[in-house]
This record gives C-alpha cells, sequence and structure tokens, in this order.
C-alpha cells in the first residue's frame, strides 16, 4: 500500500517534469515565464526543475543566461502578485468566516499583520530562498496586507538570488542539470516534516488553549 503510494507520487512529479521541460523546449522564453508564474502561484511547477533545465538550454546555446534570469524573475514576480492580492482580496474574509474550523482565528490574522509590518522585508526576501515555503508566502503577505512596494522589491530580491543560482547550477552542470533536484528534493522534504510538525504543535497548543479556556468558564 506505502509503496504504491510512493509510486503513485513518483508518477505524478515526473509527470509534472515532463510537462514542465515540454513546455520550455516548445514555448522557449516564454515557457520558462509561464512556469516561474505558475510556481509562484502555489502550482506543481518547482523551480529546482524550471530554472536548471533553462540553464542546460543556456549552456547549449539556445538561450541566453541573463535572459532566462530577467525572464524568471519577472515571472516569480507576476505569480507572486497574483497570490499576494488573492491572499489581500479575500484572505481576511476566509479567516473570518471559515477560519475557527482550522483553528485560526481574527486574533491569529492581527498577529500576522504585525509580524509582516515590522519584519515583513525580512520574511518575503528569506521565504524565497526556501523550497515549499516561497510557493506559500505571497497569499500570506496578501492576507497580512504587507505594504506592496516593498512586497515587490523584497520578491524580486529574493526571486532573483535564487533564480540566479539554480540557472547557474544548471548551465554548469550541463547534461547533469537534473542532479539538483536530488538534493532539493531532499531539503523540500525535510521542510515539509518541519512544516508538519508546526502545524501539529499549532493546533495542540490551540486545542490546549480551549480546553483551559472551557474548564475555566464551567469553572465559573
Amino acid at each position: 500500500m506505502s509503496c504504491g503510494c510512493v509510486s503513485l507520487i513518483s508518477d505524478f512529479f515526473s509527470l509534472i517534469a515532463n510537462f514542465i521541460l515540454s513546455t520550455i523546449t516548445t514555448l522557449g522564453y516564454g515557457g520558462v515565464f509561464v512556469m516561474m508564474v505558475l510556481e509562484s502561484m502555489v502550482f506543481p511547477s518547482p523551480s529546482e526543475v524550471v530554472m536548471p533545465f533553462a540553464g542546460y538550454i543556456a549552456s547549449q546555446g539556445r538561450f541566453n543566461l541573463i535572459i532566462v534570469i530577467v525572464i524568471s524573475t519577472f515571472g516569480s514576480l507576476v505569480g507572486s502578485l497574483i497570490s499576494y492580492y488573492i491572499g489581500k482580496h479575500w484572505g481576511t474574509n476566509l479567516v473570518a468566516r471559515y477560519g475557527k474550523y482550522v483553528l485560526v482565528s481574527v486574533d491569529d490574522l492581527q498577529k500576522t499583520e504585525q509580524w509582516f509590518a515590522k519584519r515583513g522585508e525580512f520574511t518575503i526576501f528569506f521565504a524565497r530562498l526556501v523550497p515549499v515555503v516561497r510557493h506559500l508566502i505571497s497569499l500570506v503577505a496578501g492576507v497580512a496586507e504587507m505594504d506592496v512596494k516593498k512586497f515587490c522589491v523584497f520578491t524580486i530580491a529574493g526571486a532573483a538570488i535564487w533564480n540566479s543560482l539554480m540557472a547557474y547550477l544548471g548551465f554548469y552542470l550541463g547534461e547533469n542539470w537534473h542532479l539538483i533536484t536530488q538534493y532539493t528534493d531532499e531539503i523540500s522534504f525535510v521542510i515539509v516534516v518541519l512544516i508538519v510538525i508546526g502545524v501539529v504543535w499549532y493546533v495542540a497548543r490551540h486545542l490546549i488553549k480551549r480546553q483551559r479556556l472551557r474548564q475555566k468558564n464551567q469553572s465559573s
């Protein structure tokens, strides 16, 4: 059963990777742009595949490495802005209406807003360099209504560094560009585990808090 699930997941990601390679091969720079827009919108279009492959194509003389970096960074910004405005326009209402079902309150939202007001620049910049997290951070920034100009500046800065690194590695490794995913997949797995642990801690903390409040009300 577990082996079957692993096989299905592996086939799923192989299908995604093949779609990415086919899109870039067919559409050229436009394919890089589209894939990076999707990557910043929580779609399963990992830049760990997109950028090294584009870097490899540049090493073959079919792409210009600088243009790849510029176009991919612009794609990251466009996708991030779409996610940002989705979070900004619908996030608060969703939290207010359905947040209680996932143990997220308006008070939690206010704390998030305060966090981004104080540390938003660092959070956005750092998150762009972290697998998995960068897919989600723009939505959170939108919900927190972070200043959009600052959001754009630090999104571009973080995305440019990450995209340049991935593209250069693909350029340097050439036909072995796919080796990068072996390392980034391991990092992504660790980050997912840490996120799951964080979610479990968050849920447990809220359940305990709710239980204590209930006991307090009953005693009074």
